[in-house]
Order: structure tokens, then C-alpha cells, then sequence
């Protein structure tokens, strides 16, 4: 018997994830094992925390968080540069 390989979906339960579940499950071959994890467990959002996921969704591979993942987020800079936090006049 061959390894598995451990696909990881990083949820919050809202449409782009469920979108993002259904694209993994139909790309997932028979030897990935796809799991969905619920970012609102407290244990999940450990594990997401540690592999770098910074917005969801989020998918890792052999508990690696994938390059389309990563990265992502608020950023803070871009968030200013687009008037966030100056008083509108």
C-alpha cells in the first residue's frame, strides 16, 4: 500500500470556502486523503496559526501550507494606503 497525501482544508464554513473544498475534493486523486478543518475550533486555529495561514481559505500538503496560500491577509500598509484610518474630509 501506497502513502497518502495529507491535504489539509482550512475552513470558516462561509461559500468561498465551501467553493474552495468542493475545488480540492474534485482535483484530489486517490491517493490524497482530504481533510476539512473547522477554523472555529480553538485546536484548528492553532495548527493554521503554526503552518502560516493567514486568511482562510487555506489548504496545506503534507503539512506544508500550500504557495497559493501563503501570504495572504490584511496588510496593514495596503489598508492605509487605501485611506483606512484617515479621517474623511
Amino acid at each position: 500500500m501506497s502513502a497518502k497525501r495529507k491535504v489539509e482544508v482550512f475552513s470558516a464554513g462561509c461559500t468561498v470556502c465551501q467553493e474552495a473544498v468542493e475545488r480540492v475534493r474534485a482535483l484530489a486523486c486517490p491517493d490524497c486523503e482530504v481533510t476539512v478543518l473547522d477554523m472555529n475550533d480553538p485546536a484548528v486555529a492553532a495548527r493554521a496559526k503554526a503552518l502560516g495561514v493567514s486568511s482562510v481559505p487555506a489548504v496545506a500538503v503534507d503539512g506544508k501550507l500550500a504557495g497559493c496560500c501563503a501570504g495572504r491577509g490584511i496588510d496593514e500598509a495596503a489598508l492605509k494606503a487605501a485611506g483606512v484610518g484617515t479621517p474623511c474630509s
